[in-house]
């Protein structure tokens, strides 16, 4: 038997993602794929840090969307895929979803979109998001080629020729976020550079937000993604940290306002 289970959010072939469910009522996390956007990545990627995540407690959302390359992938439905797979968890609460603490963990283009999500109009929003060797400047993407010009191919120019799909989709841009955010970049990182994560990081908190960087000395591209690495176990220890800190606060409040009850939709949440 499979540790998760194919949950879709849409009619499409891609629009689907793992629930794997948690032991009781547990924090989210949401898990955003990379690989430039294109199809022939998929979420399949992020089953290793699935299976990781699950063990420790959490409940797991690995999403996918639709790549470029993919039937009515790329720009724009792979947004609004991105999106829909956020709002689906609300029909999926009754699985023992906290929808008051999900976290958004995305690598490479996934920490791009993990990053944008924090923007979208989504009933469920995020309270933590991680960028994991994200490309979180697609303006700076497009100007590099990327990945033989990925930010181009997926936005359907640069940015003086679809400046509007730049704003729209650009992290850098759409600051502050209002969400706590870590961005993880390893300095030998071959696919995304590494100057992309504390360019972003100042940008981030000149516009307000909390932002924190996290340096990984020696580390390249990949080694996020791996559960047996040291870089994924800090990882995950400031992911267990800011978990364990979230709950001690919500007992403490619990403690200070012992008759009240919250019946708020999670989606409201600022």
């Amino acid at each position: 038997m499979l540790p998760y289970e194919t949950v879709r959010y849409g009619t499409e072939p891609d629009q689907f993602g793992q629930l794997w469910p948690a032991a009781g009522t547990a924090p989210v996390v949401v898990l955003l794929h990379g690989g430039y956007w294109r199809e022939r990545y998929r979420l399949d990627l992020m089953e290793p840090l699935a299976a990781d995540l699950s063990a420790r407690g959490y409940a797991v959302w690995n999403l996918e969307y639709r790549r470029m390359g993919t039937p009515g992938g790329g720009w724009p439905n792979l947004f609004h895929d991105v999106a829909a797979g956020l709002d689906a968890l609300t029909g999926l609460a009754d699985r023992g979803l906290d929808l008051t603490r999900v976290a958004l963990v995305g690598h490479s283009a996934g920490g791009h979109l993990a990053l944008w999500a924090c923007t979208a109009r989504t009933r469920v929003r995020p309270a933590f998001v991680v960028s994991l060797a994200g490309v979180c400047d697609l303006v700076e993407a497009a100007r590099q080629r990327l990945s033989r010009g990925a930010a181009l191919e997926l936005l359907g120019g640069g940015p003086e020729e679809v400046p509007d799909r730049y704003r729209d989709a650009c992290p850098t841009l759409l600051l502050p976020l209002g969400v706590r955010q870590l961005v993880v970049h390893g300095t030998e990182d071959e696919d995304v550079p590494f100057a992309f994560g504390p360019r972003y990081v100042a940008a981030a908190r000149a516009a307000g937000d909390e932002c924190e960087l996290l340096t990984l000395p020696g580390v390249e591209h990949f080694a996020l993604i791996d559960p047996a690495s040291d870089a994924w176990a800090e990882v995950a220890a400031r992911l267990d940290g800011r978990r364990d800190g979230d709950a001690a606060s919500t007992q403490d409040a619990a403690s200070t306002q012992p008759g009240e009850t919250c019946h708020a939709d999670p989606g409201t949440c600022p």
